[in-house]
């Protein structure tokens, strides 16, 4: 694994932040420096050009979320609670890629684009698969359930959320839209004992999926 110092972290969510709130085609890489208060050939020695910037954004939060599943799975909670938890940083990262962002992505870096969809839809299905199994384990889940079927279904309702006009076109809020998806996600795979147990804790579910700070 390659070490950076300091400096680089900084550069690369500051450039996270500029995409996010101002689109990919119009930020361009004196637009990077500038924000850092560095020079474009200072930000060259991290990176190669725009396209290497997004990609090793991508690998951040990526490697981010997969280092907080670790955290969540090892916190010795119930399956609920770290659906509960993963929740949090679905919101925190994965799930600030706007509708505009991930259509920049997709039309003018598609090889970036699909290979970080192909790592996330890994990453999402890996762990909804093995929650499955924890719950049915604990006897919360439906022992029914087909933990491949369920992990796919989770992950493309994920991503029709990220279709462009999804939101634009209702009058709902993205935040809105992914708590029905997540709360009918757990009553959908939940056996009576775990619904009883969700209601109980579903008090302190928030999702503050726009607070790109």
């Amino acid at each position: 694994m390659v070490e950076h110092d300091e400096k680089y972290y900084k550069i690369m969510e500051g450039a996270r932040k500029l995409f996010l709130n101002n689109g990919i085609r119009s930020v361009s890489m004196d637009d990077v420096a500038r924000s850092q208060g560095i020079s474009k050939k200072t930000l060259y020695q991290y990176v190669d050009n725009k396209t290497d910037l997004l990609k090793q954004i991508l690998d951040s939060m990526m490697l981010h979320v997969k280092q907080k599943i670790q955290q969540i799975e090892n916190m010795n909670l119930n399956a609920i609670d770290i659906l509960l938890e993963m929740s949090k940083v679905v919101g925190e990262r994965i799930m600030k890629f706007n509708p505009i962002i991930s259509f920049e992505l997709e039309k003018y870096y598609p090889a970036i684009y699909e290979e970080y969809k192909s790592v996330k839809k890994q990453m999402m299905r890996d762990f909804i698969k093995h929650n499955i199994e924890k719950g049915k384990e604990e006897g919360i889940y439906r022992s029914d359930l087909n933990s491949e079927v369920v992990s796919h279904l989770y992950f493309e309702r994920i991503e029709d959320l990220y279709k462009p006009g999804i939101v634009e076109q209702e009058n709902f809020s993205f935040e809105e839209l992914f708590k029905v998806m997540f709360e009918n996600h757990i009553r959908g795979i939940s056996n009576e004992k775990g619904i009883k147990y969700f209601e109980a804790q579903k008090e302190n579910l928030t999702f503050n999926v726009y607070n790109y700070d």
